[in-house]
């Protein structure tokens, strides 16, 4: 980041401090560690029946039986078919492919319809006549009387020089400029709110990659898929280390306060049980295992207690493991696990119990019945403890749904789904693979009475069996069993089907041959997976409207309160770009090709936006527009490069004549024999013309020009 891009905390951030004993120093606020703990037990009861949902998921996934599948003593098999595995990775690879689609991250900023504090547009001519210049109404404040630019309630003066953002310095000394689009030819515009939302989108790029933010919404997409939920976190400040080396070669780092993101697992994440979604969430709990390495790291972020830290390490590790996490382990041991418990705290309290607990609340934040704190818990003891320094105070989680269920906060994954149909797989293959076991040998009976006492029974090819002398009657039978195994794989295959039908993600999607009828074809392949699309539309506008606007906005505002860079200043919105790259890139670009020859037509070139046309054909292409294409200005500069090195060129030395060369591919010869409409009789030029005839031609033909000036 660059040096005047450096975010800056707020000092007056109010944080309990630190103390040299906790247990006396702590006194006072003893009651907010119960505080946070009724609130977690209560989040973790009520998820209950959740986490027993994502474990039948995570055992589908893994192709594992639980301990709720009770096997008879005939059946031997113990196959299971992974189909819910290929599903779900499928529908993670389609979720993964669309949303980076276009190489980045599928956020970006724009400046508002109708943008204030910032001018959409502005322009000057530099050949507009000096009496011209400044003759309009932008050049005092106030306008005039009905031209549709009143000032708001509580408006102070502010000319358009103020309202140029990040082109101020650039602009000031410019006279004759004028908001809106320039309309003469010679008009240069410039788009200072267009330019302050590109400036804050690679911002916000430039924080979303140095936080890994791409591989945390893969991790998010992945736990959608699986559990019906994914998560993130962010922006959350935090002190990153830049490596840094003196001119001695000692190891000097830089320290910057940064926004960053984070995937939370769905398994720690405690949200309201009493909320439906986030906006209506009182508060969350973020259950953290942290190592003692990861408990010291604390200490570099802002706010935490440094020494209190110091004592809950000292006490020792404890963590608390549940239920779930020996199911979602390999192996299981019996000892404790050597870390740290901590719970990370967000939401609303009251102000008056802050108060009791000793917490001094400045006079401004007084009149609030609740306040949004964010509060860290280990060993019963607050190791960090502040007011939500953002404005406005959210919480910083985000949680999408792969399914939106309207009751219940936690979504409806793919694997739960086709819970039901994996179940009947199952079922299906083992009795099919036992029937074929059973048939695929001889049922073998013996009548002991005509054969030889003694004898060894077992069977094998050659093997002789000596009979008792005279005994009438056969001596060894051999009975095959029926195969029913092709009815059984026959429901297997009508299982399948139904799983396409409950997880709408047919099972072509995803790489199965054998596909019959239309989809034999290349178009008909092609409307099956528009078809199967459908669902995954869904799928991602979910991603959008719950994760990744939140998140761009959080980061905007983060920006706009901690970074003090004016080129990213402006009235600015995040737009999630998710869905855009539901269409094909090579449908897109073939659209786009189409408008633009269509717009190439002289009489419709006017009512074109060839700069946005030749950026969208761009990025339909995957390549970097900023890096491909020009603006207006450098466009103009590029066309006189351009038209200066068209220009007439000298004969090289030694270049032979056309039609000298012997590979001329015209056949002219070098002259223009056989080009343009040879003239009929009558005409200036036909040979056939008497001299008579060919001087009253050329009088007409010198006649014609004058004779068109009268009638015009």
């Amino acid at each position: 980041m660059a040096e005047q891009d450096e975010i800056i905390l707020d000092d007056e951030s109010i944080a309990l401090e630190d103390v040299e004993e906790s247990t006396v120093g702590d006194a006072d606020v003893s009651g907010i560690v119960p505080f946070v703990m009724e609130r977690y037990t209560r989040a973790e009861d009520y998820r209950y029946n959740d986490e027993e949902r994502w474990l039948r998921s995570y055992r589908n996934y893994r192709g594992l039986y639980g301990s709720d599948v009770q096997f008879t003593e005939a059946e031997k098999s113990r196959v299971f078919i992974k189909v819910t595995k290929t599903k779900t990775l499928a529908a993670y690879g389609q979720i993964v492919d669309v949303l980076f689609a276009g190489n980045k991250f599928p956020i970006s900023v724009e400046p508002t319809v109708l943008p204030e504090g910032v001018v959409a547009d502005v322009n000057f001519d530099p050949k507009k006549p000096e009496e011209l210049r400044g003759d309009t109404a932008l050049s005092s404040p106030y306008g005039f009387k009905g031209d549709g630019r009143d000032l708001p309630k509580g408006a102070t003066e502010k000319t358009l020089e103020d309202m140029l953002g990040p082109l101020e310095e650039k602009l000031s000394e410019i006279e004759g400029l004028e908001e809106g689009v320039g309309k003469t030819p010679t008009a240069v515009t410039f788009s200072p709110a267009m330019i302050a939302a590109k400036n804050m989108e690679k911002q916000i790029m430039d924080q979303l990659q140095e936080s890994g933010a791409s591989k945390q919404l893969r991790s998010t997409a992945f736990e959608m898929a699986l559990f019906g939920t994914g998560v993130m976190k962010g922006p959350f400040a935090v002190d990153k280390e830049y490596p840094s080396w003196n001119d001695e070669g000692e190891y000097s780092p830089v320290f910057k306060t940064v926004p960053s993101t984070s995937h939370v697992s769905v398994w720690n994440f405690y949200p309201d049980p009493d909320a439906a979604n986030m906006d209506e969430a009182q508060y969350v709990i973020e259950r953290h295992k942290m190592s003692r390495t990861q408990l010291r790291a604390l200490k570099k972020r802002p706010y935490f207690r440094d020494n209190v830290i110091d004592e809950v390490i000292q006490q020792g590790e404890s963590y608390d493991k549940k239920y779930w996490e020996d199911d979602l382990s390999d192996y299981a041991p019996e000892h404790g696990i050597d870390r740290f418990e901590v719970l990370e705290y967000w939401g609303m309290c009251d102000v008056d119990m802050l108060e009791e607990n000793g917490i001094d609340i400045p006079k401004e934040l007084k009149e609030f019945d609740e306040l949004q704190a964010n509060i860290w818990i280990s060993n019963g003891k607050l190791i960090r403890m502040v007011l939500n320094p953002f404005k406005p105070a959210t919480i910083p989680y985000m949680a999408a749904p792969y399914e939106l269920n309207p009751y219940s906060f936690f979504g409806v994954g793919l694997a739960e789904n086709m819970d039901d149909t994996q179940t009947l797989m199952n079922g299906f293959m083992r009795m099919a693979v036992d029937n074929a076991v059973l048939s695929g040998n001889l049922l073998i009976e013996v009548d002991e009475t005509n054969l030889v006492p003694g004898q060894d029974l077992s069977v094998y090819p050659g093997k002789v069996f000596r009979r008792q002398g005279g005994a009438p009657g056969q001596a060894i039978f051999g009975t095959k069993f029926p195969n029913v195994s092709n009815e059984n794989l026959q429901l297997f295959d009508k299982a399948r089907v139904l799983a396409d039908e409950s997880t709408g993600f047919p099972s072509f999607a995803h790489g199965q041959t054998g596909v019959q009828g239309v989809g034999r074809t290349a178009s008909g392949i092609s409307m099956l997976m528009n078809a199967a699309a459908g669902s995954i539309k869904t799928v991602i506008k979910n991603v959008d409207d719950y994760l990744l606007k939140p998140l761009g906005e959080g980061m905007f505002r983060f920006n706009m309160q901690f970074n003090f860079n004016k080129d990213i200043k402006g009235d600015l919105e995040v737009v999630a770009r998710g869905t855009e790259s539901l269409m094909a890139n090579e449908v897109r670009s073939q659209r786009l090709m189409g408008f633009l020859q269509v717009a190439s037509n002289p009489a419709l070139a006017p009512f074109a936006k060839f700069p946005y046309i030749i950026r969208e054909i761009a990025k339909s292409m995957k390549l970097d527009p900023e890096k491909v294409t020009n603006n207006m200005d450098e466009a103009a500069l590029q066309a006189e490069i351009l038209k200066g090195m068209q220009g007439e060129q000298p004969p090289q030395q030694g270049q032979p004549p056309a039609g000298a060369n012997p590979l001329d591919p015209t056949g002219a010869g070098g002259g223009t024999i056989g080009t343009g409409q040879a003239p009929v009789p009558g005409e200036q030029g036909f040979s056939g013309n008497d001299g008579q005839a060919g001087a009253a031609a050329n009088q007409a033909a010198s006649e014609q020009p004058q004779a068109n000036e009268q009638l015009q």
